[in-house]
């Protein structure tokens, strides 16, 4: 028997053009929406209806899992936090709120038929013994094998500390690989951020080195920077032209 080739995967974080046309160029996107304002679930249904059967989709969580209300971007969630309640949301706490966010999160995600769920950390989400004992205890609650999830810390973390967290807890060590590479894992997520404020175009150069840094490994490559979609393209058919012709089919 032939051994498998590993699979890689390309797309964007969201619809940088019309979802006709990303369709048709694209087998994966990273569903940004559900991470501000958890969408309707007809919406993930149309979406699903929309794509090609082949087409598989992510979701990044909802921020209410992941982050404070003191975040900006908590403007965007139509949530209205009751007074004295602020410490039940975000850092993965094990709270009715942060379980019910999981709840509409899943709900969605299975909608859309999605595989992998990206939790981004907020960088004030670092390395201390209650943010370890809330991660352990909120993946043993939504344990499932239904998902694959993702972990992409921003805040400050041992490098051991994310090993084991990720051993113990069957997470993908997310990671913009020309940042960091991922500490473990039998497969890889990378999230490509270009840069401060997200402007980096990516030379054919660095298109290599990400294609290198695929190896042998099944791996997730999403660009999130402004060029994303010319990026995107490029890398595809950079993949597309590689010796391994198998990959990204």
């Amino acid at each position: 028997m032939a051994e498998r080739l590993p699979l890689v995967r390309v797309g964007c974080c969201g619809f940088p053009c019309k979802r006709k046309d990303y369709f048709s160029q694209f087998k994966l996107v990273e569903v940004q929406q559900t991470f501000y304002k958890m969408p309707k679930l007809e919406t993930a249904l149309g979406w699903r209806n929309e794509a090609p059967p082949n087409f598989e989709f992510s979701v990044k969580a909802w921020q209410l899992i992941t982050h404070p209300p003191v975040s900006p971007t908590y403007r965007k969630t139509g949530v209205k936090i009751p007074p004295g309640k602020e410490e039940c949301y975000g850092f993965f706490r094990p709270s009715d709120e942060v379980h019910q966010a999981w709840e509409e999160t899943k709900r969605f995600s299975l909608a859309l038929g999605a595989r992998v769920i990206v939790f981004q950390g907020p960088p004030s989400f670092g390395e201390n013994n209650q943010h370890i004992d809330n991660m352990i205890r909120f993946f043993q609650f939504v344990q499932s094998t239904e998902f694959l999830f993702a972990w992409e810390p921003r805040g400050e973390w041992h490098e051991q500390t994310i090993k084991d967290l990720c051993a113990d807890l069957g997470l993908i060590h997310c990671v913009d690989p020309f940042v960091s590479m991922p500490l473990s894992g039998e497969r890889q997520y990378f999230r490509l951020h270009g840069g401060p404020r997200y402007r980096h175009r990516y030379s054919a150069e660095e298109l290599e080195y990400l294609l290198d840094k695929a190896g042998d490994k099944d791996t997730y490559v999403l660009f999130n920077n402004i060029n994303m979609y010319r990026d995107a393209l490029a890398f595809d058919r950079l993949m597309k032209g590689s010796s391994d012709d198998c990959r990204g089919e």
